[in-house]
């Protein structure tokens, strides 16, 4: 939840009528008058406009991990709501969280409603898959997903993974039980499973709008992993024959695709990464590399920008834009800047205790593993 600024130096609405490059000058006077007070973080969907203004870059696990050590009173966090849940679930009691914009969410982690993963688990406990401990299956939520869904699995022995280190979280889970219920991205969890050697025969996918999921009891039963059916709106827009488009048009071309875009756009691909990896392997390829990449626009046209003597194009010419990161603007990072220069918290937000103790205990079993 978010609290309400006491007071406001202005309407936000009068900055929103502002051009972006109006912005600049105020953001930069901001910070330094916050100066060590304040730490910004940039996830990398975010457009140019303002994630340069960002004292830190990158994916939703990096950002967790520098979260967790900032010195800073303010976490001003440039991605989407879930993840400034999880920066207050790590910070300090004295730190205070700020999403410039309270509309800046997710579709896929509102896709595992708190309500909906119960009422699953009440349903796989009463066909003796598990108890309410989590004897019998390990829930592991993505990153993507809301404080009270990290906490569900912090309860229950679970944690939290990011595409960067799904398979790590895959192999502590089987470590202890036979089955894990991965959640809400169904792509990411079937392409690491699968990746691990688990056949498709050995997942059975979880319709929460259906009796049991969908599913019969005998085949959960044989399922290695449970899968959520939730996925991206960005990535599931990919698809196979974008693959055999771009080759057709560019034989020499490697296709690198983010996990969590479909199966078969994963099979088809060369090379499979989280954004941070995609960044590494794209940065590091010698000149006249050619790539097409699966994954936001905006992260795919800084590549190309920042890479110049390298062939960097999306894998679907549509453009995939993540309309929820967009929302955060110059103008929204402005506003909460200025306003935290008179004293106020505008757009905190505040994870319950309960479920920040349990989410707590789930991402730092995310931070421990590899």
């Amino acid at each position: 939840m978010a609290t309400a600024a006491t007071a406001t130096i202005c309407s936000l609405d009068n900055y929103l009528v502002q051009p972006d490059h109006s912005m600049d000058d105020r953001i930069a006077s901001a910070r330094a008058e916050l100066g060590h007070r304040l730490t910004i973080l940039g996830h990398h969907y975010q457009r140019d406009e303002v994630i340069r203004h960002a004292d830190f870059r990158g994916d939703s696990y990096r950002l967790s991990k520098i979260a967790s050590q900032a010195e800073s009173s303010y976490i001003v966090f440039c991605g989407v709501h879930f993840m400034a849940e999880s920066a207050d679930v790590l910070s300090r009691p004295a730190q205070q969280v700020i999403l410039p914009d309270l509309s800046a969410g997710c579709s896929m982690a509102d896709m595992a409603e708190i309500g909906q993963v119960e009422d699953c688990w009440e349903q796989l406990v009463r066909a003796g898959l598990t108890n309410d401990q989590g004897d019998g299956i390990t829930p592991i939520t993505y990153m993507n997903s809301t404080a009270a869904i990290k906490a569900f699995c912090g309860r229950r022995d679970g944690l939290v993974c990011t595409s960067s280190n799904a398979a790590g979280a895959f192999n502590w889970a089987y470590a202890k039980t036979p089955k894990a219920l991965f959640l809400p991205d169904q792509h990411l969890g079937r392409n690491t499973a699968y990746a691990m050697g688990i056949p498709l025969s050995e997942m059975a996918v979880w319709d929460p709008y259906q009796i049991m999921g969908g599913q019969t009891p005998e085949r959960l039963r044989r399922a290695r992993v449970i899968l959520w059916k939730g996925h991206c709106s960005v990535h599931q827009r990919f698809l196979p024959e974008h693959v055999d488009r771009i080759r057709q048009q560019h034989p020499d071309i490697h296709v690198i695709a983010h996990p969590e875009c479909r199966w078969e756009v994963c099979q088809k691909a060369d090379s499979l990464g989280s954004t941070d990896q995609i960044i590494k392997t794209v940065s590091k390829a010698p000149a006249g590399a050619k790539f097409a990449v699966g994954t936001e626009i905006h992260l795919i046209n800084r590549l190309a920008k920042e890479n110049p003597d390298k062939m960097i194009v999306t894998l679907d010419n549509s453009g995939c834009l993540c309309t929820t990161m967009f929302r955060i603007s110059p103008q929204h990072l402005c506003w909460a800047l200025e306003n935290l220069v008179e004293g106020n918290v505008v757009n905190r937000i505040s994870v319950k205790q309960e479920d920040k103790h349990w989410a707590r205990v789930a991402l730092d079993r995310m931070l421990e593993i590899q």
